[in-house]
């Protein structure tokens, strides 16, 4: 019994610094960690976020709900006995933290239901120069996606020169950097 009023316990005071501390501090991790930094969270090749299975507000949902149910489930009478509280705890807590999960996910995905543009997308894609590019040097592109209109700034893949209206290709993105090649 004791096991699980450490899990609930600790599940709950980790549960509560992090909202405290992500409120306060902005809720960011500073490091290199999936696309933007997110270090909760998961992505796919498409940039929409999302969470895993061991990202640790699932995991903090599991150890709170393991305990929970522990302590439920141990005192009733006929699941009282650790060999049957300890499984069926393990369940509850794996069955909380799977709706979490899908819920996060559901989330993240209608959230990111926005007109910006997926960057993973845009690959082999066609812009046009809409600012010189001159050799080794970094001008502007225009592209359409999704029916909006972006427009980043560029380099030549091979760093020649490339002038204004001229039909590119982009071929990599490297940070905000888009590299480009002419459509021959």
């Amino acid at each position: 019994m004791i096991i699980y009023i450490i899990c609930l316990v600790l599940g709950l005071i980790f549960t509560l610094f992090s909202a405290v501390a992500g409120h306060l501090f902005g809720g960011h991790a500073e490091a290199p960690v999936g696309t933007d930094g997110q270090a909760d969270s998961g992505f796919g090749s498409d940039g929409v976020p999302g969470m895993s299975l061991l990202s640790p507000t699932v995991l903090a949902t599991f150890v709170t709900a393991f305990g929970a149910f522990g302590l439920i489930l141990s005192e009733i009478k006929a699941t009282s006995t650790p060999w049957l509280s300890a499984p069926l705890a393990f369940g509850g807590g794996l069955a909380v933290a799977l709706v979490v999960l899908w819920l996060f996910n559901a989330m993240f995905k209608r959230t990111e239901g926005s007109s910006e543009s997926r960057v993973g997308q845009l690959i082999g894609q066609r812009a046009a120069i809409v600012s010189p590019i001159p050799v080794n040097g970094v001008g502007e592109i225009s592209y359409t996606q999704a029916g909006s209109r972006y427009s980043a700034p560029a380099r030549e893949e091979h760093g020649r020169a490339l002038t204004n209206g001229q039909t590119v290709k982009i071929t990599r993105i490297v940070g905000s950097q888009f590299f480009v090649e002419p459509v021959a």
